[in-house]
C-alpha cells in the first residue's frame, strides 16, 4: 500500500491570513496552479482510489491531481480540517489579530496544550479522528495492494501521519506543510515507512508560509 497526502492548494482565505477550519473557501489562481503542477508531476502514479476531505479546498485539489483518472473520490469527515469554532473566518494577520494571539500562538508553537476556542477543536480531538482514519485504511484487505490519494489540509495531514512520524510530540513535523506539499508513506506487513516528506513540486518563487515561524 502506497499513500500520498496532500495538503490542498492556496485559498483565497490564506491569502487573506483568515482562518479557515471547517469553512473557509475554494482554491484561489495560484492555488489551481500549484495543483496542476502537483498533478503534473505525479501524472505517471497509478492511483486507485481517493479519500478526500469534504470542504472544497480539499475536494477540488483532489480532482485537479486525479485529471482524468477514473477511480472513486470518497468523502471522509474524519480528515477535514481542525475546527476553529467561533474564530473561523477571523484574522490571524499580523498587525491585524482578530483572536487572541497568545492563543493563536500556542496552537503552532504548543500545539498539544492549545485550548481551543468555543465550538473549536483540540488537536488531541483532531488526533483521535484522524487517527482513527489511517488505522482504518491501512487495515483494508482491499487496500493492501493500492495506491491512494489523501487530499486534506494541513493541521489533519499533521494528524494523519502522526502514526507515522518517530517525534509524535512534535506534532507541526517542523512547521505546518505549505499548500500542495505531498508526503508518501509505504506500508508492508503493517510496517509503514515515510517515503516522501512535504514534498513540494513547484519553483521556489511560489512558497509561501501564512503562519508563525518557530
Amino acid at each position: 500500500m502506497k499513500i500520498y497526502a496532500i495538503r490542498h492548494g492556496e485559498t483565497i482565505w490564506n491569502k487573506d491570513r483568515r482562518l479557515q477550519g471547517q469553512t473557509g473557501s475554494d482554491l484561489d489562481e495560484e492555488g489551481v496552479l500549484l495543483a496542476q503542477m502537483t498533478a503534473e508531476a505525479l501524472a505517471d502514479v497509478d492511483f486507485d482510489i481517493c479519500f478526500t476531505s469534504p470542504l472544497i479546498r480539499a475536494r477540488h485539489t483532489a480532482e485537479i491531481m486525479l485529471g482524468d483518472r477514473q477511480i472513486p473520490i470518497i468523502e471522509d469527515d474524519r480528515i477535514q480540517e481542525i475546527c476553529f469554532g467561533v474564530w473561523e473566518g477571523k484574522s490571524c494577520a499580523p498587525g491585524n489579530m482578530e483572536i487572541p494571539e497568545d492563543v493563536y500562538r500556542s496552537f503552532h508553537k504548543d500545539p498539544l496544550n492549545y485550548m481551543p476556542p468555543e465550538g473549536g477543536e483540540s488537536i488531541a480531538q483532531v488526533l483521535a479522528r484522524t487517527g482513527d482514519f489511517y488505522r482504518d485504511i491501512i487495515a483494508r484487505p482491499d487496500l493492501q495492494d493500492k495506491t491512494i490519494l489523501v487530499a486534506t489540509h494541513g493541521c489533519a495531514i499533521r494528524g494523519i501521519l502522526n502514526s507515522v512520524y518517530e517525534d509524535k510530540q512534535d506534532f507541526w513535523h517542523g512547521g505546518v506543510p505549505m499548500n500542495c506539499a505531498v508526503s508518501m508513506v509505504e506500508v508492508k506487513d503493517g510496517v509503514a515507512t515515510l517515503v516522501l516528506d512535504d514534498q513540494v513540486y513547484y519553483p521556489e518563487k511560489y512558497y509561501h508560509s501564512f503562519y508563525v515561524k518557530k
